[in-house]
């Protein structure tokens, strides 16, 4: 996927797109004449490019063509243990296309409208949050009084694009009687604010569906062993997603204060010598997990 082209790799035949909405058309002509060829269904799997794949993805789900967007650190890994260094376009999608048929990743579910509403406002508020966290780091360094004005001025304007994107988010909230029910749900949690709350929705949309360990390999807090013979490594978190990560680690921040489990269990951690970050990552998991169990199962009490 690029910003302007797409290439597909058609069963070993290559195919170069437009990345438009004609070429998402043509792409559709082609993998139907495909699936007419071999009698059997295809299943595309395609880059994440951070934005450029989005459009086509969404045209592929709106025509009930499953389609999977794979972790692209992982795709590269696959191309270097099959020895394939070089990269292009052509190379880039007949590795996909063999990561595919070797993976078998499953079908990637399409958001709801008020799914990739939320997830595209809180995308933005993030941003926004780290403008403003930016320019408050450079406040104390203006001497000049036409940067100082300056200054100030943009700090006001982010500020106001800030609450104009919180107040969208509201909307969104009130509007979809669903997300609103599962941020409710979340915020009966004891240290988990509206905010963590749509955060770890907009970030996380699988919580309440996946399985423990895959959750919170996804999240990033899950500890990965670094065992080798009779060597016992330190565990570490790695990978996962950052934003998800982040809300995650804010409402365990507060639950180690407002939620006397959480927080029992965090002082029980440091009791026995535990870091404190070791004993925050342990918390910010078992949170996540009872988050997502509670959704799973409404009807359970919170804690």
């Amino acid at each position: 996927m690029a910003k302007l082209t797409l290439q597909a790799d058609l069963a070993g035949r290559n195919v170069a797109l437009a990345n438009t909405p004609a070429g998402h058309r043509s792409l559709l002509t082609h993998l139907r004449r495909l699936q007419t060829k071999t009698g059997r269904p295809c299943h595309v799997v395609c880059e994440g490019t951070g934005g450029y794949e989005r459009a086509a993805v969404r045209a592929l789900q709106a025509a009930d063509q499953p389609v999977s967007v794979p972790n692209a650190a992982r795709v590269r890994a696959f191309a270097r243990a099959r020895g394939c260094l070089a990269k292009t376009d052509a190379l880039d999608a007949a590795v996909l296309s063999a990561f595919g048929a070797v993976m078998q990743p499953e079908g990637d579910t399409p958001p709801s409208e008020s799914e990739a509403s939320l997830a595209a406002l809180v995308a933005r508020r993030d941003q926004l949050k780290e403008l403003v966290a930016r320019e408050a780091r450079r406040t104390e360094h203006h001497e000049h009084p036409a940067v100082k004005k300056e200054a100030a001025l943009r700090a006001k304007q982010l500020a106001a694009h800030l609450g104009k994107v919180e107040a969208e988010i509201a909307l969104v909230l009130a509007a979809s009687a669903e997300v609103k029910a599962r941020v409710e749900r979340l915020v009966q949690v004891a240290g988990v604010g509206a905010v963590s709350a749509y955060s770890l929705l907009a970030h996380l949309p699988e919580l309440g569906q996946l399985p423990r360990g895959a959750l919170a390999a996804l999240a990033g807090v899950a500890p990965m062993n670094a065992d080798s013979g009779p060597l016992r490594g330190q565990r570490h978190i790695r990978g996962g997603r950052a934003p998800a990560r982040k809300a995650l680690y804010m409402a365990a921040l507060c639950a180690t204060i407002h939620n006397p489990l959480l927080r029992a269990f965090y002082q029980g951690l440091r009791g026995r010598g535990k870091p404190a970050k070791v004993a925050l990552t342990a918390v910010m998991r078992k949170l996540l997990l009872h988050l997502n169990g509670l959704l799973k199962t409404p009807l359970q009490t919170a804690a």
